[in-house]
C-alpha cells in the first residue's frame, strides 16, 4: 500500500512521537491541573513544557490546546468576533467558512470572501479592496489543502498591522513545512493541525496567540481554578481550556515538533523533490493539473478527463493500492475558483516518509488508466 493522503493526516508517525505517547500512557496519566499531588503536578509540568515549545517554535506568546485545528479556528473566530466585518479568502476550509456563516446568520456579522488573482499565490492586493472601516479580522489560509496555493502571509501581516486589523492564519497545512515567526510576520493568531505536518496523533490542535488578543471562551466548564465561581476564569490558558487536557496527544505533539526541528531541511527538500518530480512527469500526460510549478510543499491536485475525482481515487485504491483523496476537501469556494465544483479533484499529498519510487508507481498507475481509457 502507498499512502499519499498526508494532508488529511500523516500515516507514519516517527518513533519519538510513538514513544512520547507511550510514555504519557505509562508515566503521565494523572489529571493535570486538577490536584496538588505529585502525580498531577508532574503531568502538568510536562504539558507546560510542550506549551512553551509550541510558542517558541513560532515565536508566539501563549499556546492554547484544543481538540483539533477546527476547534482552534472556531475559538479564534467565535471567541473574537461579535460584530463588525471579517475578510477571508476563497482558499478557506469549512472550519473558517461555516463559523463565519453562523455569525452572519445569528449576529449579522458581515464577511467578504476574497478571490485570488494570481495563479499559485494569494497577495495583499487581493485583500486590500475589501477592507472597511469596521473590518476587525482578516483570516488567511496559508497553504491550500486543495492544491497547495500559498498566501504571502508576511506582507499581508505587515499591511494589516499598519491598519490595526487582527490577523488570523490557518496553518493546518503549513505547520511542520514552513518556519513561522509570528512577531516578524505580524500574525496575531495561528492555528495548527499537529496530525499533519508535525506527524502527531489525531485529536489535538492548538491556537497560538501573539500579543494582547482578548478571546471569549466557546467552551465552559472545569479548569481546576476558581472552582467556587460560576464564571469562567480570566487568566490564560485556563480561560480557554475547559475540561481535562489530552495529555498523551499533547506530549506526542511535543515530540513531533522535536522531529520537525531536527529534520526541517530534509523534510522541505523531500517535499520539493517529490512534488517537482510528480509535476514534471504528469505535465507530459493528458491530465489537468491544478497546482502551479512554483508550489513544492507536498500538495498536488489533478484530474483525468471523463473521470469523476472520487471514482478515480477509488480506482487507484482498489486496483493499484494507492491512497489519495478525491472530492471537495471541505473547501467549496476553492473548488468554485478552480472550476471543479462538478467533479472535484484528486489530491496527492506527501510526507517525509514517502519516496520517489512510490511516486513512480503512481505515475505508472495513471499511465495505465489513461491507456485503458484510450486517453494516451
Amino acid at each position: 500500500m502507498i499512502y499519499f493522503d498526508n494532508s488529511a493526516s500523516t500515516l507514519i508517525k516517527p518513533k519519538q512521537v510513538q514513544k512520547a505517547m507511550l510514555d504519557a500512557l505509562s508515566f503521565f496519566t494523572a489529571n493535570p491541573g486538577r490536584s496538588g499531588h505529585r502525580e498531577a503536578t508532574k503531568t502538568a509540568m510536562e504539558i507546560e513544557k510542550v506549551r512553551d515549545k509550541v510558542s517558541s517554535h513560532v515565536n508566539g506568546d501563549i499556546t492554547i490546546f484544543t481538540g483539533g485545528c477546527t476547534h482552534a479556528l472556531n475559538l479564534a473566530i467565535l471567541g473574537f468576533i461579535e460584530s463588525g466585518h471579517v475578510i477571508c479568502t476563497e482558499n478557506e476550509h469549512n472550519s473558517v467558512l461555516r463559523p463565519l456563516q453562523f455569525l452572519h446568520d445569528k449576529k449579522g456579522v458581515a464577511f467578504d470572501i476574497v478571490k485570488q488573482a494570481k495563479k499559485g499565490a494569494l497577495l495583499y492586493d487581493d485583500i486590500a479592496p475589501f477592507i472597511r472601516p469596521d473590518t476587525k479580522l482578516v483570516i488567511v489560509n496559508h497553504i491550500s489543502n486543495v492544491n497547495g496555493d500559498v498566501a504571502d502571509i508576511a506582507n499581508i501581516g505587515k499591511k494589516l498591522k499598519e491598519k490595526n486589523i487582527t490577523f488570523l492564519v490557518d496553518g493546518a497545512q503549513g505547520g511542520g513545512h514552513f518556519k513561522y515567526n509570528m512577531k516578524e510576520m505580524n500574525i496575531d493568531m495561528l492555528a495548527f493541525a499537529p496530525h499533519k505536518g508535525f506527524y502527531s496523533p489525531q485529536g489535538i490542535g492548538c491556537l497560538v496567540i501573539n500579543g494582547d488578543i482578548k478571546l471569549n471562551p466557546i467552551l465552559f466548564g472545569g479548569t481546576g481554578t476558581n472552582s467556587l465561581e460560576l464564571y469562567q476564569p480570566e487568566t490564560l490558558p485556563e480561560r480557554l481550556e475547559s475540561g481535562t487536557l489530552n495529555t498523551p496527544n499533547i506530549l506526542a505533539f511535543g515530540a513531533g515538533i522535536d522531529f520537525v526541528e531536527e529534520n526541517f531541511t530534509q523534510i522541505t527538500e523531500k517535499m520539493d523533490d517529490l512534488t517537482t518530480f510528480l509535476h514534471y512527469e504528469l505535465s507530459k500526460l493528458p491530465v489537468q493539473i491544478y497546482t502551479s510549478t512554483e508550489n513544492t510543499n507536498g500538495v498536488f491536485a489533478f484530474n483525468i478527463e471523463n473521470f469523476n475525482s472520487t471514482e478515480l481515487a477509488t480506482l487507484l485504491n482498489d486496483k493499484y493500492g494507492i491512497c489519495v483523496r478525491g472530492g471537495y476537501h471541505c473547501a467549496p469556494k476553492k473548488h468554485e475558483a478552480l472550476g471543479t465544483i462538478e467533479n472535484g479533484l484528486v489530491r496527492i499529498s506527501f510526507s517525509y516518509f514517502n519516496t520517489l519510487q512510490e511516486v513512480e508507481k503512481l505515475i505508472f498507475a495513471i499511465k495505465h488508466i489513461l491507456l485503458k481509457n484510450k486517453n494516451l
